[in-house]
């Protein structure tokens, strides 16, 4: 019998996966205007390659990543270019767009054609590959997957790691990639493991998706490289980099270390099922499946949609409101950011659109501290979110900063088993800002 693995702490939050977990990933509608961000993934935002009036085609590239911690977007229609402007962004509040209105002939541009194999590929072109085609991590947090396959001198990473887990509540998208693009997840995998040179290939998945699990078996029959699957308990966040090296690997990733400092990358199945679309087909990241669901919604589902879709639309075409909503978050409930407008598009990172009906939200109001100790339990990172919550909401960051604020992963745990309903995460992540902050002046100053 396959062994169950998993980490210290961690919570079992009531998943609510059964909204869509069954339902097969459906086409949604191309957007009739697609709000394409110039800034979809963590490092530096690209530079517009269009101007108002072009014409551009499915797949153009529409901006350019000029620095090396960032990647490139592309058009999610055919059609013109009618602004390049800011517009709300459902992650930084306000991001540089560029409009497209759709022709409605998704007229694909003639630069897209299969890029190679695997085995035909050299690692260096199966990273170009990879950034040409602007592909980021899509398990929410969007870091540009060619630098994560790009380790700096000295560092051998050995160990390619799929997460699989999806452990956050309500969100059923990853799991439908598993089951449905299950080739694309494995050859991706394998072009991923030859980009960094890793000799060993996981799969982690939670048990609570033996079908995935079984998809995933069978089409690795006949592979030649080493890859295995392995079996997590289901528990959040399971799907944490730190905590699924720890789980599978009984690695531990340094205080303010990366996994790669352990010899580990970490990329999400669907980043993976990407990188095998970019090599076969030559298409770049213009579309992903995500989860549409939450009590407010009249009809959840995982759908395949077009980077720059308004929430609006998807929540429409999921039949609506059926109850009055009280948030709509982008991701998931527990690291998920609630949104002040449906008018935000979808972008790369976008992995759900949870609409919770106004029962569902708890509002109340925080009471003093109790010492309880039950953030303590909870917290995966063995951290003492009680301190440094009541240091950040004093200003004390030094203090904060002494008891590890920043190795927090800003998970929710902490928060959700509070019984006074601390504001822990937000307290921390405010102090978290600030000695970041902090840190980049001195260094600055000492550059000067």
């Amino acid at each position: 019998m396959t062994a169950v693995k998993t980490f210290p702490g961690g919570i079992h939050p009531d998943y609510n996966k059964a909204l869509s977990a069954g339902k097969p990933t459906v086409k949604a509608a191309a957007p009739s205007v697609a709000v394409i961000p110039l800034h979809q993934h963590t490092g530096a935002p690209c530079d517009p390659l269009v101007q108002v009036g072009d014409e551009v085609k499915l797949g153009q590239k529409i901006g350019e990543a000029k620095a090396f911690v960032s990647a490139p977007v592309h058009a999610s229609v055919s059609g013109k270019v009618t602004a390049i402007e800011p517009r709300p962004h459902p992650a930084l509040g306000q991001s540089a767009a560029v409009v497209i209105e759709s022709d409605g002939r998704d007229e694909l541009d003639p630069e897209i054609k299969p890029s190679g194999s695997v085995e035909g590929l050299t690692a260096d072109e199966i990273r170009k590959v990879i950034r040409e085609a602007g592909i980021v991590g899509m398990g929410g947090a969007a870091f540009p997957t060619a630098v994560k396959v790009s380790p700096p001198p000295g560092k051998k990473i050995d160990t390619i790691a799929l997460n699989g887990a999806e452990c956050e509540p309500y969100l059923t998208a990853d799991h439908r990639v598993m089951l449905e693009q299950t080739d694309d997840v494995v050859y991706g995998l394998r072009a991923l493991m030859k980009a960094c040179g890793a000799e060993r290939g996981l799969i982690a998945v939670e048990d609570n998706k033996t079908d995935a699990v079984e998809a995933l078996r069978a089409a690795l029959r006949g592979t030649a490289e080493r890859i295995e699957i392995v079996l997590l308990h289901t528990k959040y966040p399971q799907g944490s980099e730190k905590h699924l090296i720890k789980a599978c690997l009984m690695r531990e990733v340094p205080s303010g270390g990366l996994p790669l400092d352990v010899g580990v990358v970490v990329n999400n199945v669907g980043t993976a099922a990407a990188v095998a679309r970019a090599l076969r087909q030559g298409t770049p990241l213009y579309e992903r499946v995500l989860t549409v669901t939450g009590g407010a919604v009249a009809s959840p589902q995982n759908l395949l949609v077009r980077v720059g879709t308004s929430f609006r639309e998807l929540i429409e075409q999921c039949g609506g409101f059926s109850r009055p909503a009280g948030k709509v978050i982008n991701g998931g409930p527990m690291m998920g950011i609630a949104q002040a407008t449906l008018d935000v598009p979808v972008i790369k990172g976008t992995s759900g659109i949870l609409c919770l009906a106004r029962e569902e939200v708890v509002r109340d109001e925080p009471e003093p501290c109790l010492r309880c100790g039950r953030c303590i339990d909870a917290c995966p990172m063995n951290l003492m979110p009680l301190w440094i919550a009541a240091y950040a909401e004093r200003g004390r960051h030094d203090e904060a900063e002494r008891y590890n604020a920043l190795d927090c992963i800003e998970c929710g745990a902490c928060a959700y088993v509070c019984p006074a309903r601390r504001p822990l995460v937000q307290a921390i992540r405010l102090s978290k800002g600030e000695i970041t902050a902090r840190r980049r002046r001195q260094a600055q100053a000492a550059r000067t």
